[in-house]
């Protein structure tokens, strides 16, 4: 290698090699977290689905079971609600005759 200008060749295409080589490296690993990091976040979504299922279910079922359980004695509930609402009803009324009453009566 007595010519620089050989030299400088050859200089050159070894950079060239090994910035391509570090590059390529450093490439794979950005590819590579990438790749990983979508897999955390697809995982880390099925997850949240999978409880908001489970939590929806348990609801339902909950809802379900106090239906079927009030359902099984329709007798007294109904009776009860029933009753409820016609004391509410009344309330009601008996609040909008003492609200009239009062608007009419000038203070």
């Amino acid at each position: 290698m007595s010519n620089p200008l050989v030299q400088a060749f050859f200089v050159g295409r070894a950079v060239a090699e090994v910035l391509n080589e570090r590059l390529e490296v450093a490439l794979t690993d950005a590819l590579s977290d990438l790749g990983k990091f979508d897999a955390e976040a697809r995982e880390q979504l099925r997850q949240f689905t999978d409880e908001v299922i489970e939590r929806a279910n348990r609801a339902a079922e909950a809802a379900g079971s106090g239906t079927t359980t009030s359902s099984g004695q329709p007798g007294s509930e109904s009776v009860d609600l029933q009753a409820d609402i016609d004391e509410l009803r009344a309330e009601i009324a008996l609040l909008r005759t003492e609200l009239q009453r009062y608007r009419s009566n000038p203070v």
